[in-house]
């Protein structure tokens, strides 16, 4: 089964579930805007992304250029900046089993297809 780190109001995590509902994949979509991963389930997800915490950041996003924008932070910090602020994780992630992606492009979902 597929999970799927998701933002209605955004396109590409629109496309990105559009994508895994015509594969007929079983997924689990979960909105992270209303309910937030918490640190622990942040880990996981980046180191399934291969990824460290500051390259799952949008940094386009008001708070962060009000916040955190040019701060150094360790991984932790940034973890927890984006547990207190979810609208700083980059979407839609989509995760299955021991692998993650990013949906930018969405099509970058069929590698868990």
């Amino acid at each position: 089964m597929l999970k799927i780190y998701h933002n209605t109001r955004c396109s590409k995590s629109r496309q990105t579930l559009e994508l895994i509902n015509q594969a007929g994949q079983e997924v689990e979509v979960v909105e992270y805007l209303k309910t937030p991963p918490t640190a622990s389930e942040l880990r996981d997800i980046l180191q399934k992304l291969n990824m460290k915490p500051e390259q799952l950041l949008r940094k386009g996003e008001a708070i962060y250029k009000e916040k955190y924008k040019g701060r150094e932070l360790t991984d932790e910090e940034w973890i927890q900046a984006m547990v207190e602020n979810p609208v700083l994780i980059e979407r839609p992630i989509v995760v299955k089993d021991n692998k993650a992606v990013l949906g930018r492009p969405p099509e970058k979902v069929q590698e868990l297809l």
